[in-house]
């Protein structure tokens, strides 16, 4: 009996076909762990994948590539919301951002961290004075030509209480991307006044690193559009505007000034919620390598809105493909249409006006090309690979 019980454990566990999700022709799609609250997820060259969490722990689904392992704690933290994850090759370390700290573990293939170090600190400073309550919690990290990218979310949605001002951050580490040495040390702001930057990814034939913004709540006009951007095209500290500027360095205060804030170069509807970004490395060579059209883009996951307009959710759940040329996208910034830079490429989260399967977060391509993506509401892990003839 006690076999038998293991055996259908085991089958549970095995990568199957994930019900009513559905990419293009071409693909399959499978899930392929079940990890709850999975959030931003980290590929490592081994093949195996590290997965944050909205609790204390990092799980790793080891051969995620291959035969594919039940997931397991990789690293526990003495803090919550152990979402961030990132790999950085020449150092042979993991970073892992939590609510209020960021860590450095030591990586040599293993299938549990051995030690755990923190290096850095973040929120460290009070909320906005008079916040209207909408605070971020999570914390992104990314790595990329020797310096350490720390992104946390704003600490109020875009006004005081009650609606008489402009939020205004105190804490530098807020609604900001900071910039640090491989070992956390001189941590200093290198994008500001961006709401929510959860998104950090790293084009790997360039270096850039690119962020994606979870924009304002409660426009009942549609805007601002969300956006994606190359943080490393822009010298000193970025400027982003929120919330008095926003897209084509349009005013959202009454004479705001405008004039040298960032025209992010990819925009998504108000209200997607991106969360987890990742470029298709151009020259990938692996077993389950996406055909050439994919090659050098961005895929995303849009969270999808929490708002409801006229009984529907503003915006789906969904994974978009972004086409690019190097640090440029195929198609430029129509600021009439923010539809038109992108193509849906995994749907099939959301039904109808309300009911929703599944909302995807994380996203990380494989050592061998397989895209993972995570799915925080149905704890799922889906694995895509284009079928072969």
């Amino acid at each position: 009996m006690r076999a038998a019980f293991a055996l259908v454990w085991l089958l549970a566990l095995m990568p199957h076909p994930a019900t009513g999700l559905h990419v293009p022709h071409g693909f399959t799609l499978e899930a392929i762990a079940e990890v709850s609250g999975a959030r931003e997820l980290a590929a490592l060259p081994n093949g195996d994948l590290l997965v944050g969490t909205a609790g204390s722990d990092v799980q790793i689904v080891a051969n995620a590539e291959g035969r594919v392992e039940p997931p397991q704690v990789f690293a526990s933290f003495d803090d919550e919301l152990a979402a961030g994850v990132a790999f950085a090759a020449d150092r042979r370390s993991i970073y892992v951002g939590t609510e209020h700290h960021v860590w450095m573990i030591p990586y040599a293939g293993e299938k549990r961290a051995t030690a755990v170090r923190r290096i850095a600190d973040v929120r460290t400073g009070s909320v906005a004075p008079g916040t209207d309550g909408d605070v971020h919690h999570t914390t992104s990290v990314v790595y990329s030509n020797g310096r350490l990218y720390v992104a946390a979310g704003s600490s109020c949605n875009a006004r005081m209480s009650g609606g008489s001002a402009p939020c205004a951050e105190v804490d530098p580490t807020r609604a900001a991307v900071s910039v640090a040495s491989p070992d956390g040390s001189h941590l200093t702001q290198r994008a500001k006044r961006i709401r929510n930057a959860i998104a950090l990814a790293v084009n790997a034939d360039t270096g850039s690193v690119w962020v994606g913004d979870a924009g304002q709540d409660d426009l009942p006009s549609g805007h601002p559009y969300e956006f994606l951007d190359d943080l490393s095209a822009h010298p000193g500290i970025a400027d982003y505007g929120w919330p008095y500027c926003e897209e084509n360095r349009r005013a959202y205060v009454a004479s705001a000034d405008c004039s040298t804030t960032v025209i992010p170069l990819v925009v998504l509807p108000a209200y997607s919620t991106i969360i987890g970004a990742a470029f298709y490395p151009l020259h990938q060579r692996g077993a389950h390598a996406f055909p050439l059209g994919y090659r050098g883009g961005i895929f995303a996951a849009a969270h999808g809105s929490w708002h409801m307009q006229n009984g529907c959710h503003a915006q789906p759940p969904r994974v978009v493909f972004i086409g690019m040329h190097g640090d440029r996208p195929a198609r430029a910034v129509n600021w009439s249409n923010p539809i038109t830079q992108w193509t849906d490429f995994a749907t099939g989260f959301q039904s109808g006006c309300t009911t929703r399967i599944g909302r995807p977060t994380g996203i990380a391509v494989g050592a061998e090309g397989s895209l993972f993506i995570a799915d925080d509401q149905a704890g799922l892990i889906y694995r895509v690979r284009p079928i072969r003839g």
